[in-house]
């Protein structure tokens, strides 16, 4: 159910009588949520409500007529059949990739490990040798299948569909590999680690100190008592509760923020190592006038010289880049940067695998 953007003035029944917010017409058994409408959808409302569906990543290849490989990163994957065994993956019309895939024999669907953020932005990216991030060999359909990966999926074409501005591949399975590798997720705009909240029940102690990436209209929360001194983001022994003035959510209460947590982004160790950090991201939104060393600073505006914390500021980095990486396209809200997906990659097998980013982290 999408979130549709509000009107200036209530929308009126067939008798022109106003209608209350969110009341539809109805046979008397009850009155539904929302109501529809002729006006156009709100694509970003929209968009933030598909984001609200967890999915993994995966980077779709094939060969073009010359035998260079191709790829692309989507998230628009999903099983279809066992018998036979079927899959299914969207690609945008606009891509750059979608006269190759459209005429592809075939495609492989690589499901990203953890530790392959790296090969989904670059897959996401315009990147000219993308395939240079990978070790990567012919499946038994003969598509690119990656090493590393949580697992492959190699398939021959069964099927094409058009569907609004995508077109919808189906393959038929011809081979694939599993590994008992955590997978890479991906979630209202950011990338998950589903082995974070493992890590951080496993190690936490009175020295674990628990913390929060929040977002407000593009703008990130800093705190600071100067207006040049050190900032550094909100954190406490524990998450507690808004009546708990030493907790987490009580010292933002007391600030005057309102805060939603949503996923684990990163868990790592002091240098020191005498401490466990914990850190989510979330959402939040002033209350009212903040306290004064309250502050939320837009993404362009984060004076990172100020955070001084070089393990934070890295952690802080990875997240603004990740959310202005946050597009739609090539495959249906695929994650990663857009641009043309697909462009050419390498021909023939890649070299080394470039090292991932720092371990953490979210959605």
């Amino acid at each position: 159910m999408g979130i549709l953007k509000e009107l200036e003035e209530p929308p009126r029944n067939r008798d022109g009588k106003n209608e209350g917010k969110g009341e539809t017409k109805s046979d008397g058994k009850g009155e539904g949520k929302g109501e529809r409408r002729d006006e156009p959808l709100d694509l970003a409302e929209l968009r933030k409500a598909l984001g609200a569906f967890v999915t993994g990543v995966t980077v779709v290849t094939t060969l073009d007529e010359a035998g260079t490989p191709r790829g692309f990163t989507a998230n628009s994957f999903t099983s279809v059949s066992l018998e036979p065994p079927l899959v299914l993956v969207c690609i945008a019309k606009a891509s750059g990739s979608y006269p190759v895939f459209a005429g592809a024999r075939g495609f492989a669907v690589n499901i990203l490990a953890e530790d392959q953020r790296h090969v989904s932005s670059t897959f996401a990216s315009r990147t000219a040798d993308r395939f240079a991030v990978v070790n990567w060999a012919p499946g038994p359909a003969g598509n690119p299948v990656f090493e590393g990966a949580a697992a492959w999926l190699d398939c021959e074409m069964h099927d094409t569909h058009e569907a609004g501005d995508h077109l919808l591949l189906i393959g038929r399975i011809v081979g694939f590999e599993s590994r008992p590798l955590p997978p890479l997720g991906y979630c209202r705009g950011a990338y998950m680690t589903f082995s974070l909240e493992q890590r951080a029940v496993a190690h936490a102690d009175s020295h674990t100190r628990i913390g929060a990436i929040l977002e407000w209209e593009r703008s990130v929360l800093l705190l600071g008592a100067e207006d040049d001194g050190p900032l550094a983001l909100p954190a406490a022994p524990r998450i507690g509760s808004t009546d708990e003035p030493e907790s987490l959510l009580g010292m933002l209460t007391a600030l005057g923020v309102e805060a939603q947590l949503g996923f684990l982004f990163a868990v790592f160790e002091s240098e020191q190592g005498r401490a466990l950090h914990v850190y989510y991201r979330g959402s939040a939104r002033p209350m009212g006038p903040l306290a004064s060393r309250a502050r939320f600073f837009a993404f362009a505006d984060i004076p990172w010289h100020r955070l001084g914390d070089e393990q934070v500021r890295k952690m802080l980095r990875r997240y603004v880049n990740e959310r202005l990486e946050d597009r739609f396209a090539g495959g249906s809200g695929r994650p990663g940067r857009s641009g043309r997906s697909g462009q050419s990659g390498h021909a023939g097998r890649s070299g080394g695998s470039a090292p991932p980013g720092p371990k953490s982290d979210t959605r």
